[in-house]
C-alpha cells in the first residue's frame, strides 16, 4: 500500500469517527431537545463535566504525537509500514477521548440542556478531532 492510499484511509476514519462522535448529539438533541429535562437541575453539572472532558484527552494527545513524530522519521525506511499502524492505533484510541464532550452533550440532552451549551460540547469534540488530522508534511 502506498503513502497516499494510507493518508486517504486515515483522512476517511477520521471523517468516521467525527460522524460517530457528533450524531448521537444532534439526533438525541433533535428528537429529545425541545422537550422537558428528566432532571433540569443536573445539566449545568453534565455540561461542566463535559467540558471537564476535554483534559482527558491530553494524555491522549501527547501518545498521538509521540506516534507522529516516530512515524516522520520512518518514512522511506523498512520501519515505515509499522509506524503507520502504530499511529492509526494511537489515533483511534484518542478519537474515543476527543469524542467525550459530545457524547456528555448527548446525555445532557435527557436532562434539559440547552442548545447553546450542547453545540458548545460539539464544537470542542470538532476542534479535539482537528487536532487529530494527519498533518501534509507526513506525506
Amino acid at each position: 500500500m502506498t503513502r497516499g492510499q494510507v493518508r486517504r484511509r486515515l483522512s476517511v476514519a477520521w471523517w468516521k469517527y467525527l460522524a460517530l462522535a457528533l450524531v448521537p448529539l444532534f439526533v438525541l438533541n433533535g428528537l429529545f431537545g425541545q422537550g422537558e429535562g428528566i432532571l433540569p437541575m443536573l445539566a449545568m453539572p453534565l455540561f461542566i463535566a463535559g467540558v471537564a472532558s476535554m483534559f482527558v484527552s491530553l494524555k491522549f494527545f501527547g501518545r498521538y504525537k509521540h506516534a507522529l513524530i516516530a512515524t516522520q522519521k520512518s518514512l522511506d525506511t523498512p520501519a515505515e509500514p509499522a509506524a503507520w499502524i502504530e499511529l492509526a492505533a494511537r489515533r483511534r484510541t484518542a478519537f474515543l477521548a476527543a469524542a467525550l464532550p459530545a457524547w456528555i452533550g448527548a446525555l445532557a440532552v435527557f436532562v434539559g440542556l440547552e442548545a447553546v451549551p450542547v453545540m458548545l460540547l460539539a464544537l470542542s469534540t470538532a476542534v479535539l478531532f482537528y487536532l487529530y488530522r494527519i498533518p501534509r508534511q507526513l506525506g
